[in-house]
């Protein structure tokens, strides 16, 4: 796998990736950035939720669970002093569905956070990461 960032402009960034996609990066108004995209940390949160949420929703897929949609909310700390790591990481899974197990959903946010999610795993690392669920069960 490989990827390049490219400087655009102030300290705006453009992450190209081995597939394809592109994506902008900038910090803060305050930090000298025009907000022209997420900062990079918060990419790293975003890159561990797509990883895990992939892996949760092919799981449930496989186990016949009817899934209508899925979303994770995740909460981070970092470090006051550098280098600035996550210290905490928490992910709230909510998904929903038609008859949902309950069993099936925790099964597939334990094996992703502890077998099958590289990114959360890495950064599981240097934080303490915690993850919880809520099944809501939709009319039919």
């Amino acid at each position: 796998m490989k990827a390049r960032v490219k400087w655009y402009e102030g300290i705006a960034f453009v992450g190209e990736t081995d597939s394809g996609h592109s994506v902008v990066m900038d910090g803060a108004p305050d930090f000298g950035g025009r907000n022209l995209g997420p900062r990079p940390m918060e990419m790293l949160l975003l890159g561990a939720g797509g990883c895990t949420s992939i892996d949760i929703i092919s799981m449930l897929q496989k186990s016949r669970q009817r899934v209508t949609d899925c979303h994770v909310d995740i909460s981070a700390e970092r470090a006051e002093d550098h280098p600035k790591v996550f210290t905490k990481i928490h992910m709230h899974f909510v998904v929903k569905g038609h008859a949902l197990k309950a069993e099936a959903v925790e099964r597939a946010v334990r094996l992703s956070a502890e077998k099958y999610c590289s990114a959360s795993i890495m950064l599981g690392a240097t934080a303490a990461m915690t993850h919880d669920f809520e099944v809501v069960e939709e009319a039919s």
